[in-house]
């Protein structure tokens, strides 16, 4: 049986896991999955990788596999869920579509949100952030390029989007924009 969820998507630096993390406290009944750690853990299992920035780089028919062993995983959920993703990866053989249809098919998604900010606002975050290492990749063609895969999902899926603009300093403001769509 298909699960209701709400998939929310950014850029990489937009911002969208620290919403998450503080929407946690607000609404404490959906639970909240990263679809990244899931591949992650996936990819790890099968030697592929040792950590989340080798991810996009594997061969895409490894990428395949790791999405549609996530996809069954997903598919047996219940309840009030919510998927933390990307729209699209940026990989050394193109922009590769976060949410394939075949993943989207077995799944009842009842609300896209796409979280994005200000170009230069994702170029500081990411340049901030010492955690990853992330590609210097043209972050307004990538925001564009996850514009028309939103567009996309909408239409396949059925289900409406939304897109919020994180904008610095205005997390809580954000958040509550998150909260009150679902």
């Amino acid at each position: 049986m298909a699960i209701n969820m709400i998939i929310i998507m950014g850029l990489p630096g937009s911002g969208k896991s620290t919403i998450l993390n503080a929407l946690r406290s607000k609404r404490n009944d959906y639970t909240i999955s990263n679809y990244g750690d899931l591949m992650l853990d996936i990819e790890k299992a099968k030697g592929w990788v040792q950590n989340r920035d080798e991810m996009r780089k594997l061969p895409i028919e490894k990428q395949k596999l790791a999405q549609k062993l996530v996809a069954k995983k997903l598919a047996k959920e219940k309840g009030k869920f919510i998927l933390d993703t990307h729209c699209s990866i940026s990989t050394p053989s193109g922009y590769y579509p976060g949410l394939p249809f075949e993943f989207l098919n077995g799944l009842k998604v009842d609300k896209l949100i796409y979280v994005t900010a200000d170009v230069e606002e994702i170029k500081l975050r990411r340049t901030n952030d010492p955690s990853r290492i992330r590609d210097s990749d043209d972050v307004a063609e990538h925001d564009e390029i996850n514009r028309y895969y939103l567009a996309a999902y909408s239409a396949f899926t059925g289900a409406p989007a939304v897109i919020i603009y994180n904008k610095q300093g205005k997390l809580e403001e954000t958040v509550k924009k998150i909260a009150d769509l679902l």
